[in-house]
């Protein structure tokens, strides 16, 4: 089943289509947290987002930039401000497509099925990993933390990636070591001490404090 996710404010909007969009069989979804809006895409993992311009806080141009930093999602703007300046900006930013407001139902149903066809011979849309205000991005190896991009080494990249994948597990030195060893990077136990701090300061100064903790005899973890 497709999941479709809506970022539009506008809630007599929003049920209405994810009803409409429901019946279609679609698993569609509208969020009601307007200030982070990358987190929630990276959880629910959508098909294609639906995405109005006019929102509170940001704009419907800031986030499609801020989706396409982690993401290829299909995204498709609904907007009453269908002028020929806004569906260029919308194409701009990363958007797939532009549908003016009132939306005709069976015109967006359309759409939809149109770019779910042309999209998926599946392949994993996501390339980031999200936890507590942080995302890992797989496709350039940064971390994006609240509107900061930080950068990282190809070691620091795959510390944090084993870590992130293992919420809540303690990660043993030795298998971070020999993770790092797989990609051609010898790493012996004082390097690896270097990278991990050298990684906590990044993630410190971005506003991270204390993400990666050290489980005294066993190795790290991230809570």
């Amino acid at each position: 089943m497709y999941k479709i996710l809506m970022i539009e404010d506008d809630m007599t909007i929003a049920k209405a289509i994810k009803d409409h969009l429901c019946k279609w069989g679609y698993e569609t979804e509208y969020i009601t947290d307007f200030q982070n809006v990358t987190e929630q895409v990276i959880k629910f993992e959508p098909h294609l987002v639906l995405l109005d311009v006019y929102l509170p806080y940001y704009n419907g141009f800031h986030w499609c930039s801020e989706i396409r930093r982690v993401s290829k999602v299909p995204v498709v703007f609904l907007s009453s401000a269908a002028d020929n300046m806004n569906i260029v900006m919308a194409m701009n930013m990363g958007g797939d497509d532009f549908i003016a407001k009132p939306v005709d139902l069976n015109v967006l149903t359309a759409k939809v099925q149109a770019i779910l066809r042309r999209t998926y011979s599946f392949q994993g849309q996501l390339n980031a990993i999200e936890h507590n205000g942080a995302i890992l991005n797989l496709s350039d190896m940064s971390m994006i933390c609240g509107h900061e991009k930080v950068e990282l080494t190809k070691n620091e990249f795959r510390i944090m990636q084993i870590l992130m994948e293992n919420i809540g597990r303690a990660i043993t030195r030795e298998a971070i070591m020999e993770r790092l060893w797989e990609n051609d990077s010898f790493v012996d136990d004082n390097t690896l001490t270097v990278n991990v701090n050298r990684l906590r300061k990044k993630l410190d100064d971005a506003g991270l404090e204390n993400y990666i903790t050290t489980k005294k005899g066993v190795g790290y973890m991230v809570m």
